[in-house]
């Protein structure tokens, strides 16, 4: 805390005519409202302005309870001449102020900050600064008014405390101090209401709040950067949700995530809101570059100039940047090392690296009386292959050894480590403690430290896949006007005419051409742009009066037209990552590259627009014969090894569309699954890929083809797909058939029935594992494990207490989802259950009663708990077929009227 503490004086404006206002940042939180209200007992006689926009939550709350305590004026209607000091809480920063930043420049203006937040080479410069660590701000002042005795009310105190519990997280952020806890009970002491602080800090969430909180849960993305777990979540909304911040923090317990960014774009502006858990992810300082401010657990940034994509990219280099390593020589080395004797020969060198596989040997001198190590250098296998071509094979490796090398020890870092292999040219890194040699470091080893955990990397190109450079055309454009309809073909017509206006060529590719060989209905529409996509899409939209969403870093847009028919547009792309988890770095490319990225041949397939060569079919792949051949071929040998999520993609396709997996890919499968390449999903990308295959058709004899190629243990190793569990499939999928031939309005998720199913055998702690396994949302979680284990006690009762009546039916069954019910139906085991589940769902759940509180109410029962009574009574006589009208509701009402 800084030394010099303002002299305060008690006179009034009116004596001089000299005003001091107090003021805090836009968006004031409870604790900037706290500070200014402390200030304002600080500074007697002082006006209070609010610097701007804050939430409408906290405008209703200040406006009802607190007015009163603030002689709150707005700063149009100040004569800015008469101001002669400006206090400023909660800020440093002249930027958050709002309109009053144009007080700043005067010199004869006093300004006095009060703030907890680290201090910035662009903080405010002030006459007086008091500054301190606390969780929240108006634990400093607080503290002041302490020290000066001056007096505090119990309204006072009340909102002076919920400032303190907001800012510190009810004393649950790591940025909370023994001060924060001592201001609170001084707080306390002088009448705080805690009850008034419960309410307000726990906060209920509108219907918006919760339809945000959902997309930031369901977008998160987790990166490993430099070994730290960091949580983005990118969203797009149309208009302003209040409490972002609030969101969040309630997300960060929710996943229990060590450190999050939430980007929400709102109407025209994109906020930031950040929290962190550990010391480690100082949220505020990669904030700061966003141009935003906050503390080291807690920050927060409007930007207006940058979109979703950028921002999100911009972020993921500033935390590349600021995150060092927690990677160590001792985390990556290879140990033991391969050594070998100064005197062998390069013929002898040649065979160690051979045999072990390595591409540089350490040399090293044994001592002949004692095990003794001393390192003389290293030699790499180009070298010794040079030494053989000019046939020295048998001459001592120590000749030709480099013997000016660095070493580091095991506790090095990533950056040491880099700087040494890269920077001295060294293909091999001894790692030395206490002059004993415990392993060494290949750039095989940092180039594998530096990308693991990374969300993609550069497709090895298979060259004999390459070399086609000349591909197979047709022209397909009498089968395109059978096929799709005017309108498409108009559309189709008139991209390829922009994009010839513009020098460029355009492709419509991927599934929407080769499902139209297939005779299947695709309107997903991809389109493929050699040159610019995004001014591509930019003109075409100008030209169509259509909206667009660009991605500048991918090289991407959506068109969207008035009826909501989107396309995708994109530039013909290549894709390598800058580091590990950034987001792709695109370059353009030929079409053929941009195919050659796709998963499998019958995927490769492209129609040329352009008027020169409109419906000219493009296949450098021979995804056309395999079409044809109903094979699903992949593009090269290393395809699952770049990808294994591609394994479940084929076995999609080849259910989907009847096709047989190709010989070659079948045994590249098998031998992912023996290599066990799918350890290094993330679950939540094994669970995207079972749910999407779960969506299929007939998911049925997908799964049953998973159960050929070993790939159930991928879900969950417990999973046996035996008769029984088969039985209980198909009877699901007759259950949803019929569900779905009632035409009932109701959007429900068909795929989790058949994933309850696989998942029945789980108890709840397994349940619970699997959802924490494949990082389950919690709406999911509910699904699976309580609402599961529910229905399962449930199938219980009704096998022991059927018949019943339906009143005791619908009671039952009220509160569980239609998936629960149809999973329900679907593994009963007695005919009579299943008949009195499909009452509940065709008949019973939509009874309803006639009459109205009004129609109660003027039969002389005044308003009372008694209603929902006799509302329940009623709904139980309608659903046993007692009463059936509107009347005899009203007289079985009477009833209770003469009672």
């Amino acid at each position: 805390m800084h030394d010099r503490v303002p002299i305060l004086t008690t006179k009034s404006p009116a004596e001089d005519q000299k005003l001091t206002l107090i003021t805090t940042h836009i968006n004031a939180d409870f604790d900037a409202v706290g500070s200014m209200l402390a200030a304002h007992k600080l500074y007697p006689g002082s006006l209070v302005v609010f610097p701007g926009f804050y939430e409408k939550s906290m405008k209703n709350f200040i406006v009802s309870s607190m007015a009163y305590l603030f002689n709150m004026v707005e700063f149009g209607n100040i004569d800015s001449e008469r101001v002669a000091r400006l206090v400023v809480v909660d800020t440093k920063q002249p930027s958050r102020i709002g309109e009053l930043e144009s007080l700043l420049s005067r010199p004869d203006i006093e300004i006095h900050v009060y703030d907890h937040h680290p201090s910035l080479s662009s903080d405010i410069s002030a006459s007086i600064e008091v500054s301190r660590q606390t969780g929240a701000n108006v634990t400093m002042l607080v503290d002041l008014l302490r020290e000066k005795n001056i007096e505090i009310t119990p309204d006072e105190a009340t909102i002076m405390c919920l400032g303190i519990f907001e800012d510190t997280g009810s004393f649950t952020y790591p940025s909370t101090t023994e001060h924060d806890f001592m201001a609170a009970a001084y707080l306390r002491g002088k009448g705080a209401n805690l009850a008034t602080i419960s309410d307000l800090i726990s906060k209920e969430m509108d219907p918006r709040q919760i339809a945000l909180l959902n997309d930031l849960l369901r977008n998160a993305d987790h990166y490993n950067i430099n070994g730290y777990d960091v949580v983005l979540s990118v969203v797009s909304c149309d208009e302003y949700i209040p409490d972002m911040a609030f969101l969040v923090q309630k997300m960060l317990r929710i996943e229990n995530l060590n450190a999050l960014f939430a980007i929400v774009l709102m109407k025209n502006k994109i906020y930031v809101a950040a929290r962190s858990r550990t010391p480690e992810i100082n949220v505020g300082a990669a904030v700061r570059e966003l141009g935003g401010g906050g503390h080291s657990f807690a920050a927060a940034a409007t930007i207006r100039k940058m979109t979703l994509a950028q921002t999100e990219n911009r972020l993921l280099e500033i935390l590349q940047k600021q995150l060092k390593s927690v990677l160590t020589a001792k985390d990556i080395m290879s140990s033991p090392p391969i050594m070998a004797e100064p005197d062998i020969t390069c013929r002898k060198a040649r065979q160690l690296l051979s045999r072990y596989n390595v591409n540089a040997l350490l040399v090293v001198k044994t001592g002949k009386k004692s095990p003794t190590q001393q390192l003389k250098g290293f030699i790499s296998r180009q070298v010794i292959e040079k030494a053989l071509y000019h046939k020295l094979d048998d001459i001592a490796i120590s000749e030709y050894m480099t013997s000016e090398f660095a070493s580091v020890g095991p506790d090095a870092g990533i950056e040491e480590i880099q700087d040494k292999i890269i920077g001295n040219n060294q293909r091999i890194l001894p790692v030395m403690e206490n002059d004993v040699i415990v392993g060494v470091i290949t750039r095989t080893d940092l180039l594998n430290s530096l990308i693991q955990d990374a969300r993609g990397k550069t497709p090895q190109q298979d060259q004999s896949v390459l070399t086609m450079d000349h591909p197979k055309t047709k022209k397909v454009m009498g089968f395109m006007k059978e096929r799709l309809s005017g309108t498409i073909m108009d559309m189709l017509r008139h991209i390829g005419e922009v994009a010839e206006e513009m020098g460029f060529t355009a492709y419509v590719v991927g599934g929407f051409v080769r499902d139209l060989f297939l005779y299947r209905h695709n309107e997903d529409i991809d389109i493929v742009i050699e040159g610019n996509g995004i001014a591509f899409a930019e003109a075409f939209a100008r030209k169509k009066g259509l909206r667009i969403n660009a991605y500048a870093k991918f090289g991407t847009a959506v068109v969207i037209f008035p009826d909501g028919f989107k396309i995708d547009i994109a530039s013909s792309r290549m894709e390598y990552y800058q580091f590990p988890a950034a987001l792709p770095t695109v370059e353009m490319s030929s079409i053929k590259l941009d195919l050659y990225r796709r998963d499998f041949t019958i995927n490769t397939l492209a129609i040329c627009l352009n008027a020169d060569r409109f419906g000219q079919l493009i296949d450098f792949f021979g995804g056309r014969r395999d079409l044809k051949e109903g094979v699903i071929r992949i593009l090269h040998n290393l395809s699952f090894v770049e990808d294994p999520t591609r394994v479940f993609r084929a076995v999609r396709f080849e259910q989907r569309f009847g096709f047989t997996i190709g010989k070659l890919t079948a045994g590249l499968i098998e031998n992912a699954v023996k290599m066990d390449f799918f350890k290094r999903l993330s679950g939540r990308r094994v669970f995207s890929e079972i749910s999407h295959l779960l969506k299929e058709e007939n998911p049925i004899s997908a799964l049953l083809r998973l159960k050929e190629f070993e790939l159930l243990k991928v879900i969950d190793p417990s999973i046996t797909l035996d008769k029984k569990l088969t039985d209980w499939l198909i009877s699901a999928k007759k259950v949803l058939s019929w569900y779905d031939l009632l035409y009932i309005e109701t959007d429900y998720m068909k795929w989790s029935v058949y994933f309850l199913i696989l998942i029945r055998h789980a108890d709840r702690a397994a349940a619970e594992d699997l959802c924490t396994r494949f990082e389950l949302s919690p709406r999911y979680r509910k699904l699976f494990i309580e609402e599961k284990a529910r229905a399962e006690e449930c199938l219980s009762l009704l096998a022991r207490r059927l018949p019943m009546k339906n009143s005791e039916l619908y009671n039952r069954l009220k509160g569980f989802r239609t998936e629960i019910l149809l999973f329900m139906m679907a593994i009963a085991e007695h005919e009579k259950i299943k008949k009195a589940i499909s009452l509940y769902v065709t008949d019973l759940q939509y009874v309803r009663v006639s009459v109205t509180g009004k129609d109660i109410q003027k039969l002389g029962m005044p308003p009372s708990p008694l209603y929902g009574k006799i509302f329940r009574e009623l709904l139980a006589e309608k659903l046993d077929g007692r009463i059936q009208t509107i009347n005899d509701e009203i007289e079985l009402i009477k009833q209770y009227a003469d009672t």
